[in-house]
C-alpha cells in the first residue's frame, strides 16, 4: 500500500428540494466537504448512522448521483461537476459496486451467466460465448459451480446471491470495489463467509475496497483506515487502529460504545446520545453533532466547525474540543 487511487477534495453533494414560502428552493446537505484518500491494496471503511451520507457519498464517487462543488483525483482523471460523460466512462471501468441488497440488486430474468458477465456486454462486448466463459472462469472464484451458470437468480439464497454480485464487479477486472453493507441483508451465518471471500479475493486478484458499514466491529477486524460520518460530514478519519485505540470526537466515541462486549467481566459504559438530529436542509456553519453532544459547550452551538485538528500520525478529528 502506498499509492493513493483516489481522492477527494472538499467534495460537496447537495439536493435541491421543494420551494419555500418565498419561492426559493431549499437545499438539502447530503455530503459537505469530504476529504479522503483511499490508498491502493487498502480496506477504507466508512462509517456512520443512517442517513448520514454514506451511501450519497459512494454513488457520487460512482458517478451515479451529480458533484456540488469540490472533486474527484482518481485513476488519472479529476472528475467535477463539469466533468463530461465520456471522462466518467473511462474512470467508471476502474470501478464496480456490491449494493447492500443481493434481492433487488440483480435481474430475475437474467440466467447466472447473463448477470455476472453484464458489465462486459454493457461495455460493448457481444460475443456471447466470450461473456459465458468470462463468467465460468469467476463464477467457482466466488463459492459456486459452473453448474449454477445457467440457472436463475431466484433459485438462490441471500448469501448465494450475494456471491454472484461479486463475480459481477470482479468481470471488468476492477480495481476499486465499493462494498455498501454488503452483509447487512444477509443472515448472520453468512455473514464472516463473505466477509472472508472478500478478503481472499482481495489477495488474489490485488482490489481495493471502499466499504460502507454499520457493524463497527466488522470494521475493526478488516479495514486499514476508515472515515466517520455524521449528517454529511466526516468527523474523523485515520487510521482504524489509531481511532478505535484513541477516538477523538465525541460522536466516534458514542458509536463504539455501543459495540457489544464479549467479555463479561470487561464494562463498557453506553452513551446515550439523546436530542433531535439537526435537519440537513438548508443546515447552519455550525457543528452538525452540537445539539446531540453530551460534551457540547456554547462555544460549540455559535461557532463554524473548526478543520482538522491532526492528533497524531495518520489520526485527525474534527472537533473544537481537539482545540482546548
Amino acid at each position: 500500500m502506498g499509492e493513493v487511487i483516489l481522492k477527494t477534495n472538499d467534495l460537496t453533494v447537495d439536493f435541491k428540494v421543494r420551494k419555500n414560502i418565498f419561492g426559493k428552493a431549499d437545499r438539502l446537505s447530503a455530503v459537505q466537504n469530504v476529504n479522503i484518500e483511499i490508498k491502493k491494496g487498502e480496506i477504507y471503511g466508512l462509517v456512520g448512522e443512517s442517513g448520514c451520507g454514506k451511501t450519497t457519498l459512494a454513488n457520487a464517487i460512482l458517478g451515479f448521483v451529480p458533484i456540488t462543488s469540490g472533486s474527484i483525483e482518481c485513476f488519472g482523471h479529476t472528475i467535477d461537476a463539469k466533468t463530461k460523460a465520456s471522462e466518467w466512462k473511462d474512470v467508471r471501468r476502474h470501478m464496480q459496486t456490491v449494493f447492500q441488497d443481493p434481492y433487488s440488486s440483480l435481474n430475475t430474468r437474467f440466467k447466472v451467466w447473463e448477470i455476472i458477465s453484464e458489465p462486459l456486454y454493457i461495455a460493448g462486448e457481444r460475443n456471447e460465448k466470450l461473456l459465458c466463459d468470462r463468467a465460468a472462469s469467476l463464477v467457482e472464484k466466488v463459492g459456486l459451480s459452473l453448474a449454477d451458470l445457467d440457472r436463475y437468480v431466484f433459485e438462490f439464497s441471500g448469501g448465494q446471491r450475494q456471491r454472484i454480485a461479486i463475480a459481477r464487479a470482479l468481470i471488468s477486472d476492477a480495481e476499486l470495489i465499493i462494498c455498501d453493507e454488503p452483509t447487512s441483508a444477509l443472515d448472520v451465518s453468512v455473514h464472516s463467509q463473505i466477509c472472508n471471500l472478500l478478503l481472499d479475493l482481495r489477495e488474489e486478484f490485488e482490489l481495493t475496497y471502499l466499504f460502507i458499514s454499520h457493524n463497527l466491529s466488522l470494521i475493526k477486524h478488516i479495514t486499514d483506515h476508515m472515515a466517520v460520518m455524521y449528517l454529511g460530514e466526516v468527523m474523523e478519519c485515520g487510521a482504524t487502529e489509531k481511532i478505535f485505540e484513541n477516538p477523538a470526537c465525541p460522536y466516534t466515541e458514542a458509536l463504539m460504545s455501543a459495540i457489544l462486549e464479549v467479555n463479561p467481566k470487561k464494562k463498557r459504559e453506553r452513551i446515550i446520545l439523546s436530542g433531535e438530529a439537526r435537519s440537513p436542509i438548508n443546515p447552519p456553519d455550525l457543528c452538525r453533532f452540537a445539539n446531540r453532544c453530551p460534551k457540547a459547550c456554547e462555544f460549540c452551538q455559535t461557532s463554524p466547525l473548526p478543520p482538522f485538528a491532526k492528533l497524531s500520525e495518520d489520526h485527525m478529528a474534527r472537533c473544537h474540543l481537539n482545540y482546548k
